[in-house]
Parts: C-alpha cells; sequence; structure tokens
C-alpha cells in the first residue's frame, strides 16, 4: 500500500517513477528551463534517442546515395532496401544500450523481433515512396543524379513519418524490468566518471 500512495505522489507531483525506465516527454515551458530539462533523465534520453536517429538517417542515406549513385544497386527500390538494413543494425544497439541503458542478451520476442518489425514497417513505407519516385523518375527520364536525390529524400520523409512511432514503440520494449536494473542505470547515470559507491 505504501508504494501505490508513492507512486500517486509522484504521480500528483508531475515527477516521473524512478523505477519507471521510460522516457516521459513533456518539453521545458520556458527557454531557461532548457538546460536543466537537457541535464534532466528525460533529456538526455529524448537527446540520446534524436543522437540515434541522426547518425541512422546518416547510415541510411548515404548508403543509398552510394549505391544507387554509384549504380551498383540500379534499382530504387532495392537501394532503399539495402540503406535501410544498413542502417537497421547500428540503431538497435544504440537504441538499446546507449538509450535505455539495457545490458545483457537480447529478449527475442520483447526487443528483437518488435524492432525488426518497425525496421520492414519502415522499408515497406520507403518502398512505396521509392515506387513514387521511380514513376517520376521514368515519366519524366530525369538524369540519374537526380533520381539519386530523389531517392534518398524519400527514403528521409519515410524516417520523419517513422520517427515518433519508434520512439513509443522503443520506450516500450527497451525498458528496463527490475528496479535493481533501474537503480544501476540511474546511478551510472548521475555519477562522475570512476566514482563508486
Amino acid at each position: 500500500m505504501p508504494a501505490l500512495r508513492e507512486r500517486a505522489a509522484i504521480g500528483a507531483a508531475g515527477a516521473s517513477d524512478p523505477r519507471d525506465n521510460r522516457l516521459r516527454f513533456s518539453l521545458p515551458r520556458t527557454p531557461g528551463d532548457v538546460l536543466s530539462w537537457a541535464r534532466s533523465r528525460e533529456g538526455r534520453g529524448l537527446l540520446r534517442y534524436t543522437g540515434v536517429s541522426v547518425v541512422s538517417t546518416l547510415v541510411s542515406l548515404s548508403t543509398i546515395a552510394l549505391v544507387f549513385g554509384a549504380r551498383w544497386i540500379s534499382s530504387e527500390v532495392l537501394a532503399t532496401a539495402f540503406g535501410n538494413l544498413a542502417a537497421a543494425v547500428p540503431a538497435y544497439f544504440l537504441h538499446r544500450s546507449w538509450v535505455w541503458g539495457k545490458r545483457g542478451r537480447s529478449h527475442l520476442l520483447k526487443e528483437v523481433l518488435p524492432f525488426w518489425a518497425m525496421v520492414v514497417l519502415g522499408i515497406i513505407v520507403s518502398t512505396v515512396g521509392a515506387l513514387g519516385v521511380k514513376a517520376l523518375i521514368d515519366q519524366h527520364h530525369w538524369h540519374h543524379a537526380l533520381a539519386t536525390v530523389l531517392v534518398t529524400g524519400a527514403n528521409f520523409v519515410s524516417f520523419a513519418v517513422f520517427w515518433v512511432l519508434k520512439i513509443l514503440l522503443f520506450n516500450r520494449i527497451f525498458r528496463l524490468d527490475t528496479i535493481g536494473g533501474i537503480e544501476e542505470h540511474l546511478h551510472s547515470e548521475d555519477s562522475p566518471a570512476g566514482y563508486d559507491e
């Protein structure tokens, strides 16, 4: 019963429960709050998630531009799928370890399959975009350089569409399950380097 009252008090006060690893997203209301928000667990999590998204987007876009632009893969659809797959592997490990603080073996049903389901869904949407771009390129007989920019741009738009959906899903599947795991992660986040209690 005390734990229930404690959670109610935390919820009423607007603070996040330190035992809950899911990120809460309420942005600062005044410019002066931005720095303190960026140092908070919530702010660090969102900034890290955004950083991983930037890295995976750059990996995907540069891979597509390279393999399609250099004509190593001549199909817009295959180049898009290849670029997204190339970005998915580092994105999984960065999300899991850096953003959500998970360590140890990945859980197949709770982590790996949901992540790859989102990757496949993203590839499907990217494929639709690539097919639309291919139709435009074929219809107007545009130069390959412009086609490369359009294929890469269509992939960028698909990344933007899935950004919020992915953060909501990943926040759910990569949360820590044990209070000990959460406390260990928070301790490592808040302790200066080399300091151990």
